[in-house]
């Protein structure tokens, strides 16, 4: 049985633009068949655009719907929600730490959700943010939810839902707000220094995002707002950083953690280089 998973994503947020390859890393899969509608860079603030994306991801039918945004309190992912919600499609939220007004109205939808901490805003002010910075804020963003944890909980969290749809259960949406020590756990490391590097990679990106919104939102003079914004992202550089300084760590002792995908989307599992990964128990 092929499940159908429809991902809607609303602006962007480092979470999202990866999200639904990372539950068919190869291309192999034979138990799903995947959708993607996309409002761009905006869908945030637009209500009509959020509607518009929302209703054509119910057009395929979805057995599993999944929606990234920043701050899912906005009026364009609440919107989104509420055009979702009277379809009773199992849904699970994907959003960062502002969407945290959003859980109880969230929650009384029926829908689950995955908050990270750590996917922080960008320092998006004109003076500072041009295509190549966007880009290269994200690719260090990226590589710190990577590393950290935090994909290991998007890809695993989906593919429970995915499991249960498939053998005819009840899906349990998720309740979860990933903060520093769930991020890390779920990285699954071995040596304590790679763990204290990761959780410190994590914890500077979350506090990006107190630099990104103070430059964007709160001060006026533009000097003042676009130094901020460049110490953000070069926060976030550090972040990045120090993330590859645990996985490097990880792969001296040959203790990486690898979870791939079988054909039939059974996780896999394997920590040493040079060996096969087998069935998780």
């Amino acid at each position: 049985m092929s499940v159908k998973v429809g991902f809607l994503k609303l602006g962007n947020i480092g979470s999202a633009p990866l999200i639904e390859l990372l539950l068919d890393e190869r291309a192999e899969r034979q138990d799903i068949v995947v959708r993607v509608v996309s409002s761009g860079a905006k869908g945030v603030q637009e209500v009509n655009e959020a509607e518009e994306v929302a209703k054509k991801i119910l057009e395929f039918n979805p057995q599993l719907i999944v929606i990234t945004s920043p701050n899912a309190a906005t009026p364009g992912p609440t919107r989104a929600r509420e055009v979702i919600a009277p379809s009773k499609i199992p849904t699970i939220i994907i959003s960062d730490s502002p969407a945290k007004k959003a859980l109880k109205s969230i929650e009384d939808l029926g829908m689950g959700y995955i908050i990270v901490e750590a996917d922080a805003m960008i320092g998006a002010r004109r003076e500072f943010l041009d295509p190549i910075e966007m880009a290269l804020f994200n690719a260090d963003l990226v590589k710190v939810l990577s590393i950290t944890g935090v994909y290991n909980i998007l890809f695993e969290t989906i593919d429970k839902a995915i499991a249960a749809l498939k053998e005819g259960r009840s899906v349990e949406l998720p309740k979860i707000v990933v903060d520093k020590e769930v991020a890390v756990k779920a990285a699954g490391f071995s040596n304590p220094y790679a763990y204290a590097k990761a959780m410190a990679a994590y914890e500077i990106s979350r506090r990006v995002a107190d630099l990104t919104v103070e430059a964007c939102f709160k001060v006026k003079e533009w000097e003042r707002y676009t130094v901020i914004n460049a110490a953000a992202h070069e926060m976030m550089l550090t972040a990045a950083k120090l993330a590859e300084e645990a996985r490097e760590i990880e792969k001296y002792s040959d203790t990486v953690v690898r979870k791939p995908h079988f054909d039939d989307g059974t996780i896999l599992f394997k920590r040493k280089l040079i060996e096969k990964p087998t069935k998780q128990t």
